[in-house]
């Protein structure tokens, strides 16, 4: 099969010279990972290494993407009156090349697009759609992963990525597309006049609206913030929003140019510490007290803060525990929260968290990854208000504090972290400081995860292996602890002594097991990138107790897979 792909698409007459030129030049393993299989389509849509091949990220895979796309909102327009796709790309390469393929194809289907005319973030994209009055979005981007890498996502008319539900009508009509080199994209006179391009009115309209979510907006400010887009859609909107609030910001100039090849960082991942480097230097040469840093598309967030002296990089779990705190702690002081408020998190998210909210006296739902579960939990309660949104995060970096988009947002975190370091920063606090409050009221938790990246077609089956031996052989205890809940989420099904329960969730490969000290530890295939992933929510008297046991868990989970 992978032989017959290559040579079908050597020979045909629609491939252009330089893919021609690029196949040539393939090895025998090269040529193997890009024509085995077809680039897959899933529940986040498509990410992948960019080159030519069935298995890759090209216009030829995007078309078909589309394809797919334009069948489903076809089928979709018969029950609603919104219209139109919004579309917006980050600073990848070919990510405005596949942004305007993607209208045009949409428009062979007579379907209207709104592109944007430069990089814009992901959440922009979400309130656009909303904006817009859409019937759905697309974004090209492949958020934090490497340069080699770009990627495509679907969202709906709330702005909210395609639940499963959706998604697997998307994916049913991509996948009845049996040769994507067959599309040939030609438009009438009429057809081209349906592009439409997004400029400044918009980012005007999601700059104020992002202003509004401030809690404290009459806070003097004076502390200085480092920021940083590594090289992504974050610059310029966050910059602005963050002055026009009146904070002192320092640009790491070096990372505002949108470059595919992100030149001047060593990493575009904010859960990397590696990503903060340059941050740091212009820290301490400006003594500023935190230092922000956002992904390529902005949809996530970290900060890095000064404390005793160090600047000090938080998780995704610390940062959203400690913003929690001053949101919640800020409604009730002001009288704003509402009756019946709810938080969302992931399965994969600290317990922490948790504490935090139900100490404020506010609801947890749990969803699985990714945020699109988030939004529809939104959706859901906004229909029915029965309860009342106040927040949502993953524990990968992803923070939303208001709705008005229905994704993660990293403009509006970027703004609520800084006025949290101002409004603490007055009281003689860090962001750590608070941080360390929490663990003395809640426990210390240390949350951490590892993994195993696994590429390619060996890489797939190795990982499928792992969590096939880890659910044929359960764990019964990790390093002394029992484990007293063992949670499937493929099989849904709760395993708790001998008794076996019904987990009400959407069918994802993940496991759980959770143990008798109040820890617990998750793993999952990554569902953007060649990894399998191991969480740990790791509960102790202290620092140096929740460090020992992780160091013991991840021996023992080690040694599993191995």
């Amino acid at each position: 099969m992978t032989t017959e792909r290559f040579d079908h698409w050597y020979s045909h007459p629609a491939i252009d010279p330089q893919t021609k030129a690029q196949m040539e030049k393939m090895s025998e393993k090269e040529r193997y990972d890009a024509f085995y299989t077809r680039v897959e389509f899933g529940t986040a849509g498509m990410r992948g290494l960019l080159g030519p091949g069935s298995n890759r990220l090209n216009i030829y895979t995007i078309r078909r993407a589309n394809v797919g796309f334009a069948k489903y909102l076809a089928e979709l327009a018969k029950s609603t009156d919104k219209r139109g796709v919004a579309i917006a790309y980050d600073n990848r390469f070919m990510s405005k090349e596949f942004a305007i393929e993607s209208a045009r194809v949409l428009a062979m289907f007579d379907i209207e697009s709104y592109v944007y005319s430069g990089l814009r973030p992901t959440p922009q994209l979400s309130f656009t759609v909303r904006q817009l009055n859409c019937i759905g979005g697309i974004v090209i981007t492949a958020s934090h992963n490497p340069k080699e890498y770009n990627g495509y996502k679907v969202y709906d008319p709330t702005g909210c990525q395609l639940i499963p539900e959706e998604i697997e009508k998307v994916i049913s009509a991509v996948e009845e597309i049996e040769d994507e080199l067959s599309i040939e994209v030609t438009l009438t006179a009429d057809q081209e006049k349906l592009i439409h391009w997004l400029d400044e009115d918009m980012d005007i309209r999601y700059a104020k609206r992002v202003l509004e979510i401030q809690l404290r907006p009459e806070l003097k400010k004076d502390i200085k913030i480092v920021f940083s887009p590594q090289h992504g859609t974050a610059y310029p909107i966050t910059d602005i929003v963050l002055k026009e609030a009146g904070y002192d910001v320092i640009l790491v100039e070096e990372q505002c140019t949108p470059d595919p090849s992100f030149p001047n960082t060593k990493t575009p991942n904010p859960e990397e510490p590696a990503a903060y480097e340059k941050a740091i230097e212009y820290a301490k040469k400006h003594d500023a007290i935190i230092a922000i840093s956002t992904d390529p598309d902005a949809d996530r967030v970290g900060v890095v803060v000064k404390h005793q002296g160090e600047y000090v990089l938080m998780t995704g779990n610390q940062t959203g525990s400690v913003l929690l705190e001053y949101v919640f702690s800020s409604m009730r002081e002001k009288k704003t929260m509402p009756s019946r408020p709810v938080m969302f998190n992931t399965v994969v998210t600290s317990d922490l968290g948790e504490a935090v909210a139900i100490h404020h006296g506010v609801e947890v739902e749990k969803t699985l990854t990714g945020f699109k579960f988030i939004g529809e939990k939104i959706a859901k309660y906004e229909q029915t208000n029965e309860k009342q949104f106040v927040f949502g995060y993953e524990e990968s970096y992803g923070y939303l504090i208001q709705p008005f988009v229905r994704d993660k947002d990293a403009v509006q975190a970027c703004l609520i972290i800084s006025e949290a370091a101002q409004y603490y920063h007055s009281m003689g606090k860090t962001l750590l400081d608070v941080l360390q409050e929490l663990y003395r009221r809640h426990g210390t938790y240390l949350e951490t995860q590892t993994s195993l990246t696994l590429a390619g077609a060996q890489g797939s089956a190795r990982i499928a292996e792992i969590m096939s031996n880890l659910r044929e052989e359960p764990l019964k205890e990790v390093a002394g602890y029992e484990v007293v809940v063992w949670e499937d989420y493929k099989q849904q099904i709760i395993l708790s002594g001998e008794d076996t329960f019904p987990l009400d969730f959407p069918v994802s490969d993940v496991l759980k097991m959770k143990l008798s000290d109040g820890s617990w530890i998750a793993v999952r295939p990554s569902g953007t990138e060649p990894k399998c992933k191991f969480y740990y929510c790791i509960k102790g008297h202290d620092e140096s107790e929740t460090k020992e046991k992780f160091t013991a868990f991840s021996q023992v989970i080690k040694s599993r897979i191995e």
